[in-house]
């Protein structure tokens, strides 16, 4: 991997809460100009590690580099080319649309009404409008203008399209793939796995705080178990194959077969299989 293009580095990062869990000896690269897809369900340390990867939390051991600069020193320069965007957003609830954006470029010191413009009519946000009136999904919109309207180099989206209708889902995920066109790297962490296979290069899947693995979603799907769909005996059934195919050719024999298909997983399956294993 070329260090010079490598935009996030974690290597052999550690955050411990005590009894609780946290995210154990994880170590990831992701390269500039790729769409990262960050899976796990609730608790299995996404939020924990973007937090630290942010510099919002220490962790206990391990090294963090993102744009190539290391969060414990550089944290100000490297927040000031990322664009973040939590799960949850919280505005003053009394200020207008507007007003929050501008005031989100004004924190960083950059002229963004251009770009703020163009994101607010492709997101069809309603800037007139104060935050308390608006509904979760408008919220959201408010929240991917702030995080997109500086052009930042790495974005970092945490659930982004709870709440967004299908267009709206389909016009983020164009606005990413033309920022990451232009050289721009995206970390998207979600429970979504259709967007996974949508937009994202790459995949990392976290379980009980530990990387399970890191894979293209092609290569992912083709790693575990095949799905076989059969009528056998007058009988159809459907089910996940991770043994063999010449066991499962063995056993078919002496049986009236009428329908055979054998095809990968989905990614939601394939997915479910690192689970349980």
């Amino acid at each position: 991997m070329d260090s010079e293009k490598t935009v996030i580095e974690i290597s052999h990062m550690t955050k411990n809460y005590g009894k609780h869990r946290g995210v154990t000896d994880l170590s990831l690269t992701v390269e500039q100009g790729k769409v990262f897809g960050f899976l796990g369900p609730n608790g299995a340390g996404k939020s924990t590690t973007i937090r630290a990867m942010l510099g919002f939390i220490r962790f206990d051991s391990g090294r963090i580099r993102l744009l190539q600069k290391d969060i414990r020193s550089h944290r100000e320069e490297i927040l000031a080319q990322v664009g973040y965007m939590p799960s949850e957003a919280m505005f003053y609830p009394t200020m207008k649309v507007k007003d929050v954006i501008r005031l989100a470029a004004q924190v960083r010191g950059v002229d963004c009404a251009q770009e703020a413009r163009m994101l607010c009519e492709r997101l069809q946000v309603d800037t007139e409008k104060k935050i308390r009136e608006l509904s979760l999904g408008n919220r959201k919109k408010v929240s991917i203008v702030c995080a997109m309207q500086h052009r930042p180099r790495l974005f970092i989206f945490d659930e982004p399209t709870s709440g967004l209708d299908p267009l709206m889902q389909t016009t983020f995920f164009e606005l990413i793939r033309e920022y990451v066109n232009q050289g721009a790297t995206c970390m998207l962490s979600t429970h979504v796995l259709p967007e996974v296979k949508r937009c994202c290069d790459h995949v990392a899947i976290l379980k009980e705080g530990q990387l399970q693995c890191v894979e293209t979603v092609a290569a992912l799907t083709k790693a575990r178990a095949k799905r076989i769909k059969w009528v056998r005996d007058g009988r159809q059934e459907e089910f996940l194959y991770d043994r063999d195919l010449n066991e499962l050719y063995r056993e078919l024999e002496g049986h009236d077969i009428t329908e055979l298909l054998i095809e990968e997983p989905s990614l939601e399956e394939a997915f479910i299989e690192y689970y349980r294993a």
